[in-house]
């Protein structure tokens, strides 16, 4: 059952020695040395106070395989809004453990990363309500405004600050060990059109375009045309890379996603609902987060109520999902604009 290997971790984890552990539980030194070598285990009337000394439960000190550990991890990462520190300093210890006894475990990094991210997710989620008391109690304060906007990935003004350099440089290179890397060339497109570098991005949609000749490409050189100020183009194209691949759900969210930031709502409207309808079970919604959004703005709040409500429905009809952090988030939501649609009557 591998119990010693669990006591070894926790001990460690916890930096402690042996003997200090040994005289918490008024045993021996040697004893606890020989359940860490499994040259035997200690007596089951041990166990609660073991788990009370490292903070966890009897459960946590019987070794699980790794498929269960990484099940577990992922579990907690979807209905978690914040991990507990005990079990993020749990699960990033056995994360690291199985990365030093495998250097090249890839899904082990990036478990590690996404327990790294839903931290610093939820810590900005936590932030910003501070920053947002901050700018109640005194609307002046540059450090309540500058909190704020770090803790939403707000835009500030700053080129130096706002831009993508090091992203955009990080893909560069990646994309000369890993040419025409699909990824790789979404990921420096989308933030070389951000940071206003059209003349840069062409040359890495072609690239795209190359590999995969779907709306993707047509989808981007509408950006570019957009950025240089011909908008008639850039209307062309968004519509060529719906009729490239009339099949494709992506194809009506991104041309949604352009009408949506150009004003045009209806059009806007109507593709993210066919985004929607041609995708096969499970779906994504994003549209219809996009729709809620949409409907918020306009003051139609039964509508982004509604549209909330699809998002809850699709969660528990296709996903199977009945609680975690995207069924509560969509409750909070749902909850809230009730409150608005009272308000506005």
């Amino acid at each position: 059952m591998n119990i010693g290997k669990q006591i070894r971790m926790y001990r460690l984890q916890k930096k402690v020695k042996q003997e200090e552990m040994a005289a918490y539980l008024g045993v021996s030194t040697q004893a606890v040395s020989k359940w860490e070598t499994e040259s035997s285990v200690p007596d089951i009337a041990l166990l609660p106070g073991i788990a009370t000394y490292f903070g966890v439960s009897i459960d946590d000190l019987f070794q699980i395989s790794h498929k269960e550990q990484f099940e577990r991890i992922e579990n907690m990462l979807w209905n978690e809004s914040r991990i507990r520190r005990e079990n993020f300093d749990q699960a990033s210890a056995f994360l690291e453990g199985v990365i030093r006894e495998e250097p090249s475990n890839a899904t082990a990094y990036e478990y590690l990363a996404d327990l790294y991210n839903h931290r610093a997710k939820s810590d900005h989620e936590k932030a910003s309500e501070y920053a947002k008391k901050v700018l109640e109690l005194n609307p002046e304060s540059k450090g309540g405004w500058v909190a704020f906007l770090e803790a939403n990935n707000g835009v500030c003004g700053d080129e130096w600050y706002d831009n993508h350099f090091e992203v955009i440089e990080f893909f560069a290179n990646f994309l000369k060990k890993n040419p025409k890397n699909y990824l790789g060339l979404y990921a420096i497109i989308e933030n070389l059109l951000a940071d206003g570098r059209y003349e840069d991005a062409v040359p890495y949609i072609k690239d795209l375009q190359s590999i995969k000749d779907d709306h993707q490409a047509y989808t981007y050189m509408g950006d570019v045309a957009f950025g240089r100020g011909d908008h008639t183009e850039a209307l062309r194209q968004w519509n060529l890379a719906v009729e490239k691949s009339p099949n494709a759900w992506q194809a009506y969210c991104s041309r949604a996603d352009r009408y949506k930031k150009i004003g045009l709502a209806q059009e806007a409207i109507a593709d993210y609902e066919k985004c929607y309808e041609i995708q096969t079970p499970p779906r994504l919604t994003d549209g219809l987060y996009s729709l809620a959004q949409m409907y918020e703005e306009a003051k139609e709040y039964e509508k982004a109520i509604d549209a909330y409500e699809r998002i809850l429905k699709c969660l528990r009809e296709e996903h199977g999902q009945v609680f975690g952090t995207a069924e509560e988030s969509c409750r909070k939501e749902i909850a809230r604009l009730q409150m608005l649609a009272e308000q506005s009557k």
